[in-house]
């Protein structure tokens, strides 16, 4: 479980490393465009380990296996990328900060949580808000409660960096080219056969996180690139895109969700000779991307 997410990229060094994410391609913006990686970690503190109730594979369930590679393509072409180490299991960094399952915080009283936290969301209930407590037909995935200062100190040295990062970034962009767009990308399981083929999911919150003409672009050239998508269904995007997009301003956030077992081998543990495939795409919809908000600004110019 100690492998490092930055193993075996096939693009130049990060410019920017703290030990929880890395950036690249960031001081010389030469693209409107911002890819982000939040759930491909696989740098597993002692702490997480020390403390499981459950065998550490079920962990990779909660992983975005190797999807930071699938950005390889599009940061050595020089799209600005910035990536987390740390693992879901540790911080959702798609999650807001409020969303803590109160029956894993120990230190405090229950009258202490009711104040301190909203009621709990649906992805709480479940098990998956901002630190995972719980996994289906795994259980519990802690021996111990986590003490609330422990789960505060996470947030504020991981999860909301992370966030004032892509902020930044974003801001920058819009300063230089008028607009700015958020890929933040994710690789999903493969979808059961009920649900039909599918091969990446576009997200956009059901248009509120993007103007359609980039959601609308994107389904067209992964179809006719041979891959089959769909819009939203059954993944809309999360807190990422709604923390950070700003349509009013044209600052757009799209997710995309790739199977896989598109890029990874029979036991969806390691990447095959498909994935550099499956990036080269990626690269290309962010190209595209980044072509139409670069017209769109011509054109307003003109």
């Amino acid at each position: 479980m100690a492998d490092h997410i930055a193993d075996n990229l096939d693009f130049a060094p990060h410019e920017g490393r703290d030990g929880n994410f890395s950036s690249y391609n960031v001081d010389d913006l030469q693209f409107p465009l911002l890819i982000s990686v939040p759930h491909a970690g696989r740098v597993y503190p002692d702490e997480i380990l020390d403390n499981l109730a459950v065998p550490a594979t079920h962990l990779l369930r909660l992983e975005d296996r190797y999807a930071d590679r699938l950005a390889g393509r599009a940061i050595a072409r020089g799209f600005p990328a910035i990536i987390a180490h740390r693992p879901r299991a540790w911080v959702d960094l798609n999650r807001n900060r409020s969303e803590i399952d109160a029956d894993m915080i120990g230190g405090l009283s229950a009258a202490q949580l009711r104040t301190r936290l909203p009621a709990p969301s649906r992805k709480v209930r479940g098990g998956l808000g901002v630190v995972p407590s719980r996994l289906h037909g795994a259980g519990n995935l802690w021996r111990r409660k986590w003490q609330w200062e422990d789960i505060i100190n996470r947030l504020d040295s991981y999860h909301e960096p992370y966030h004032a990062s892509i902020a930044g970034i974003l801001e920058r962009i819009c300063l230089k080219f008028g607009g700015a767009i958020l890929l933040d990308l994710h690789s999903m399981p493969p979808l059961n056969e009920g649900q039909g083929g599918v091969d990446m999911v576009v997200g956009d919150r059901f248009g509120r996180s993007a103007g359609s003409r980039y959601s609308e672009l994107s389904v067209a050239f992964l179809e006719q690139s041979g891959i089959r998508t769909r819009l939203n269904h059954p993944y809309a995007g999360g807190y990422i895109l709604e923390r950070h997009a700003r349509v009013e301003r044209d600052i757009h956030a799209l997710q995309l969700e790739v199977d896989r077992s598109t890029y990874l081998d029979s036991a969806l543990r390691e990447p095959d000779g498909r994935l550099p495939a499956v990036a080269d795409h990626i690269a290309e919809l962010a190209m595209r991307l980044a072509d139409q908000i670069n017209s769109q600004f011509l054109l307003a110019a003109e």
